[in-house]
């Protein structure tokens, strides 16, 4: 074989190891581009950029840490927040296509399911809640103390059949006390500690960081704590999507979950990445973001935790027919 041969062979074995080292680096094949990678770097993504309604409580840890730490941007999804005074309202915003996706306590999802009055689908999991970290509170001045003095009072919540009014009417049934006279006044989370300072309210229904800016800044004290009897553990917030939008966005979705997936299990197995992001979003201090009590945090969806929602609407006749949360929940990433 003749030298000019020899180079010429080793020169094109040459670039067929280029091209199949530069092959395996960028994960592509002859046969075509794998759905995964495509996703990770928003090639192949419905929308890449997506717009979330939330409300500024520690429920968004998880979703303020695929923000800042990149989760989200690694799936190639570029997220703005929109902020909601309620859940009602959040729900609101996905549902008149002002947001994609939004986050919400979980009753309004399924009062809206039973009333027919939007077409709802529930596409991860936020929180559920834990010891200290929703309550009931009053304040020293109040005539409230304990939990049979809620009777017929003035209770700040944030909007009717949301968490806020129907846990509390829960705990109020498990101590045998009549809520039927309660005077339900709606207030915003952020407005609620100077309503129990000025009188007008009685007592109040607040998530953390909330419990604890009141204790600090009122003087605020737990009438008793949301995470007893029928309402222990109980699925607190999550989100959720018009179904038209779930149906035509099943990449973006699946990339929304696998970000917050990731984000939801670094902000359980380590507190300190969550602290920071609740000074900088919920607007708390450092000292507080210590101190205060984080809900449960969870990211997949389970249908039988969930069910547990719209069973105590319905006893509290909230909803007047059963309503099965399976059928209400988008397919699951599980990459």
């Amino acid at each position: 074989m003749s030298s000019g041969r020899v180079r010429t062979r080793r020169a094109a074995l040459g670039l067929a190891l280029t091209v199949a080292a530069a092959t395996a680096l960028t994960g592509c094949s002859a046969l075509g581009s794998d759905d995964s990678n495509a996703s990770s770097n928003g090639g192949g993504l419905e929308k890449s950029k997506i717009k979330v309604s939330i409300m500024p409580t520690t429920d968004l840890g998880p979703f303020w840490l695929a923000q800042d730490g990149g989760y989200f941007k690694a799936e190639g999804l570029e997220v703005e927040q929109i902020v909601a005074k309620s859940g009602q309202e959040s729900m609101q915003k996905a549902i008149s296509g002002e947001a994609d996706i939004a986050l919400s306590t979980y009753t309004p999802f399924f009062v809206a399911k039973s009333k027919g009055a939007a077409d709802v689908t529930l596409v991860a999991d936020g929180t559920s809640v834990n010891a200290k970290s929703n309550a009931i509170v009053t304040v020293p001045n109040s005539s409230v103390k304990t939990v049979n003095d809620l009777k017929d009072k003035r209770i700040a919540i944030t909007a009717m059949n949301t968490a806020s009014d129907i846990l509390t009417k829960s705990v109020m049934k498990d101590h045998g006390v009549d809520f039927s006279g309660v005077k339900w006044t709606l207030i915003p989370l952020p407005n609620m500690a100077a309503a129990l300072k000025d009188n007008q309210v009685d007592a109040a229904y607040m998530p953390e960081p909330m419990l604890t800016q009141a204790a600090k800044t009122v003087g605020a004290t737990p009438v008793i704590d949301i995470n007893t009897g029928a309402s222990q553990d109980f699925p607190l917030t999550g989100y959720g999507s018009a179904t038209k939008w779930v149906q035509a966005n099943p990449k973006t979705l699946a990339a929304f979950q696998r970000a917050m997936k990731k984000a939801t299990s670094d902000a359980i197995n380590d507190r300190s990445k969550v602290e920071p992001l609740l000074v900088k979003y919920a607007k708390i201090d450092e000292d507080t973001a210590k101190l205060l009590t984080l809900p449960g945090y969870g990211s997949v969806l389970d249908a039988r935790r969930l069910q547990r929602v719209p069973d105590l609407l319905l006893q509290m006749g909230v909803i007047t027919s059963k309503v099965d949360a399976a059928p209400m929940i988008a397919p699951q990433a599980t990459n």
